[in-house]
């Protein structure tokens, strides 16, 4: 191999290098495939998302390599849902510490309701909840067990807690509250499952319907138009 290839090479796979590790610590691009963040976040907007604020990993690791701070309550977090290999963007609704705490889909933190001008409802249906023990209650809900209710009226998505968020953790809720999957459901959200805060959009396409994947929001004859009016739109 001639000393001019294997500079090419040498040079272009420095490139990747840095690429790479830009992506895995500093920025990356997601996609909103689903409607559960309407009408904050529509269905084919792209984020530009800081992955530097939480914290840094070992890239593609778990492992902390430097720290960063914990979400502010109200504050969007993309993070990596801690039951398949997939993202996901919810609102950071209470933090550490904290007890929460739903009742005919109002939220409460702390025994305080929250003003919540992000946050509607779509389905006019009011789950009853399920009733336990307050210990086995936060078990059961830290150990995701609520799952087994999604189909009976216990279904927690309306009626929900008290629970208390453990240490290292948040409480995250989707603005369209009621077609989300989030902590009412799955539990807590630990730090190391954090991947950034969301900076901007910097692409909006409306595909007329929500994706099972990213790779459906990128199938462009499913596209209907491109919102212009979203581009550059900051992520408060």
């Amino acid at each position: 191999m001639s000393r001019k290839i294997k500079k090419e090479i040498y040079s272009w796979a420095l490139v990747i290098i840095v690429v790479l590790f830009l992506r895995a610590t500093f920025v990356e691009a997601f996609m909103i495939p689903t409607g559960s963040m309407e009408s904050t976040l529509l269905i084919g907007d792209a984020l530009l998302v800081n992955r530097f604020i939480y914290g840094i990993n070992i890239p593609y690791t778990q492992i902390p390599l430097i720290p960063g701070r914990m979400p502010d309550k109200e504050e969007i977090v993309v993070f990596q849902y801690p039951f398949e290999n997939k993202s996901m963007v919810k609102r950071c609704i209470a933090t550490e510490g904290d007890t929460v705490k739903i009742v005919n889909k109002e939220v409460y933190v702390n025994g305080k309701k929250l003003i919540e001008p992000d946050v509607y409802h779509r389905d006019h249906r009011i789950f009853s909840g399920i009733k336990f023990e307050e210990k086995l209650y936060q078990k059961l809900w830290e150990n995701a067990k609520f799952f087994d209710y999604v189909e009976s009226p216990g279904y927690t998505r309306d009626n929900f807690g008290p629970v208390v968020i453990p240490k290292d953790c948040i409480f995250v809720m989707g603005d369209n509250r009621d077609n989300s999957l989030d902590s009412r459901f799955w539990g807590p959200l630990h730090k190391k499952y954090f991947m950034g805060k969301p900076l901007f959009i910097y692409l909006s396409i409306d595909i007329g319907g929500e994706a099972s994947n990213i790779l459906e929001v990128l199938e462009f004859w499913r596209w209907k138009g491109i919102r212009l009016n979203r581009f550059g739109k900051a992520i408060l």
